[in-house]
Order: structure tokens, then C-alpha cells, then sequence
């Protein structure tokens, strides 16, 4: 079953209210940390995280460094934030003759028994619900705040993060009824219920950090830049630091040390705060994202923080064929093959070769996008 939906216009000054397995408040940052930011630019806006629990050690959850400001509202940043933590959280069981208790679990955390929750829902005028457990609060909001704009954003595929078939089951009910599920990749379109409601609503970048992205760390010479950890293939670099001796190749929070195969031209940096790798991006003539699988969901080539990244600041981009696609500005290889990387950096090098540029929005051009979809021709996905 679907309903009208209203047409887009303009919004004034709004009570935005977003639900999230994140928290506003934690260091590391995701897509939806940045788009709270802009919200908080239109209007009031909270940050209500879920999924937090005693359980929450066993996992390592990032939010645990925030466990004394659980179940008390703070400001960070202008955004009114909560850390709703339970005795226990309903979770994955991923064990069939636990699904009843599973589902039970669910249908509890469900009903929001949470007075801050029920009054921030209550309040708002737009609400956004990110992927993952969030959307199980759907007929709680109906039933309190049945005025509400609901937003679906899309982080995830429900089927990569392994979420549990309570939540499967409750977002191919509801998802013809929200008011728009923006995704940052097209090629999730497929995976969604609802066809009627979706838009393209890609990650963005603040723009304004290519004014601090100076001076360059580098000295003379070519140099390569890889950030991050996930999936990381150090083979890759044992490979191209020894066909590319006069390249140096730098390493940033791979999660690993440096490897034995390593060439003297590999420098390996342990993780490095956001701000820091700036510079080493912009001034670098490669980026390279070095995944170790192609078993990858396909819409990775369109929300892989590293490869835009590398797209804003107009470098050449290595990695392999599944993630470059047809990528103009990304030049593919295959996984451990010696020749295809040589032939992928060679190319790359090549000042004819990476001309392409890729558009990068702005984190409020994203956001407008989220807001007003059908105010942008862009955010059209064909079926």
C-alpha cells in the first residue's frame, strides 16, 4: 500500500529529528554526521541514537566512549543529541530457532518506551530514519506524529549490514509510505521495495577543506596516497613499489603495519584524524583504493568515502575493475595481477588520461537533495 505524497517545496525553518545507530557526538564521522550538520542550518535538530546497550561492549561500538552522557540530552554543535541506552538491544541472532525471540526483541525496542524519544517524535516536522534498525519506529511515529515528513537515507543495503528479518520484513511494509528513500547509489534500486518514492541522493564533501589541505607534506618526485582500512590489499603495494621504484607510496590507517614485501619507497602512517589527511590527498599525483575483494556491493564504486575524496581534489584514482567501473577518472586493475596494476598506474600517469572530472556536491547540496528531491533533476532514478 502507498499514499499521496505532497509536492516537494522549499522548507522554512523545520524541527528535524534524525534516528540512527550512530551518534552525533562520535569522532569517527559517517554521511549522516554531516548532513545533521546542515540540517541544524535549517532548523532545530536533533540526534536520537539507538541500538545501545550493555551489550555494546562485546562489540567494541564506537559510541562507548560517550557511555557517561547516555540517557541525558546534551548540545554538540548546536544539535540536541540523546544516547537512548537499554539493559539490552535486539540484535541479529543469525540462528532460525532463535527467531521468534529474536522478533520478540524487536517488537519490544519498537514500541519506543523512552519518553525523550516519544517527545522528539512528537515535535518533529521531518523526520530521517537511516538504515538499519531505524526504521522499525515507523508505525510508532505514525501513531504520535502522523504530520510528519519521513525520510528514508540509505548509508547501507539492508542485506550488506546483515540486518535482522524483523527489519527486513517491517521496511518492505512501510517503504512504499515514506516520503522519499534517497539513495547514494543507483545501483541500490533494485534491492528497495518501493519504486515510487526513490531518489539519487549521492555523498557529498565539504568543499571548503581544500583551503586547508596546504602546505604539502611531500618533497620532490611522484607520490601516491592510499587512506583507510577496509579491505585493505597490502599485496598491491608489494607489487607496484617494486615495478614503480621511483614512486612513493603512502600508507595511511591501513589497520596494518608495514608488510615484509614492502619496497623502500612504501611509508606506512598509523590512522590520522580526517584534517591531517587533507593534505596528503590533494598534493598526491595517485590515490589509490586498494581493495582486497571483489565480492563487494556494487554501489561501493559510488559511496566509497576514499574515491571521492580523490574525485574532489581531481587525482587519478587506482583500484580494482569491479570498484572503476566506467568511472572516468578511476583507472582498474585486477586483484594480485602484477601487469594489470602496471598498466593501471602507467595510464594513470599520463596527463591525457585523467582529464575527466567527477562533480562532488557540497554536504548542502546533499542535503537540499534530501530535503526537496524533486527539485533537482539529478536525483532521478530510471527503472
Amino acid at each position: 500500500m502507498t499514499t499521496s505524497i505532497e509536492s516537494d517545496k522549499p522548507l522554512g525553518n523545520e524541527n528535524f529529528l534524525v534516528l540512527s545507530a550512530h551518534d552525533f557526538r562520535s569522532p569517527r564521522k559517517a554521511n549522516l554526521h554531516f548532513i545533521t550538520s546542515e540540517l541544524a542550518k535549517r532548523g532545530k535538530t536533533r540526534f536520537f541514537s539507538l541500538r545501545y546497550s550493555l551489550l555494546s561492549k562485546r562489540t567494541a561500538d564506537p559510541r562507548l566512549s560517550l557511555d557517561a552522557e547516555a540517557n541525558k540530552i546534551g548540545t554538540y554543535q548546536g544539535v540536541e543529541c540523546y544516547l537512548w541506552k537499554t539493559l539490552i538491544h535486539p540484535f541479529n541472532t543469525r540462528r532460525k530457532w532463535l527467531r521468534p525471540l529474536e522478533s520478540l526483541m524487536y517488537t519490544w525496542y519498537s514500541r519506543g518506551q523512552n519518553p525523550v524519544l516519544r517527545q522528539w517524535i512528537s515535535e518533529a516536522t521531518v523526520i530521517v530514519l537511516e538504515s538499519g534498525i531505524a526504521p522499525i519506529f515507523f508505525d510508532l511515529i505514525k501513531s504520535l506524529n502522523p504530520n510528519a515528513k519521513i525520510l528514508y537515507r540509505a548509508s547501507d543495503a539492508l542485506d550488506t549490514i546483515n540486518v535482522a528479518d524483523y527489519i527486513h520484513e517491517t521496511f518492505a511494509r512501510v517503504a512504499g509510505q515514506l516520503h522519499t528513500i534517497a539513495l547514494p547509489s543507483k545501483a541500490m534500486a533494485d534491492a528497495i521495495p518501493s519504486k515510487h518514492n526513490l531518489a539519487f541522493v549521492p555523498q557529498g564533501i565539504d568543499h571548503s577543506v581544500t583551503e586547508k589541505a596546504d602546505p604539502s607534506p611531500y618533497g620532490p618526485g611522484v607520490h601516491a596516497v592510499s587512506v583507510g582500512s577496509m579491505l585493505f590489499d597490502a599485496s598491491f603495494f608489494v607489487i607496484a613499489s617494486k615495478r614503480f621504484p621511483e614512486i612513493t607510496f603512502h600508507v595511511i590507517g591501513s589497520g596494518q603495519g608495514a608488510d615484509p614485501g614492502y619496497g623502500d619507497n612504501v611509508k606506512v602512517y598509523g590512522e590520522m584524524p580526517f584534517a591531517q589527511t587533507l593534505r596528503y590527498i590533494k598534493h598526491a599525483q595517485l590515490g589509490i583504493a586498494p581493495y582486497s575483494s571483489n565480492n563487494l556491493p556494487a554501489y561501493l564504486r559510488d559511496t566509497s568515502m576514499k574515491l571521492i575524496q580523490y574525485a574532489f581534489f581531481e587525482i587519478p584514482a587506482i583500484c580494482p575493475f569491479f570498484i572503476a567501473a566506467d568511472y572516468p577518472n578511476r583507472f582498474g586493475y585486477e586483484i594480485g595481477n602484477e601487469e594489470t596494476i602496471a598498466n593501471a598506474i602507467t595510464r594513470a600517469l599520463i596527463p591525457s588520461s585523467n582529464t575527466a572530472r567527477q562533480q562532488v556536491l557540497s554536504w548542502g547540496e546533499v542535503t537540499e537533495r534530501l530535503l526537496t528531491p524533486k527539485l533537482y533533476r539529478d536525483t532521478e532514478i530510471s527503472l
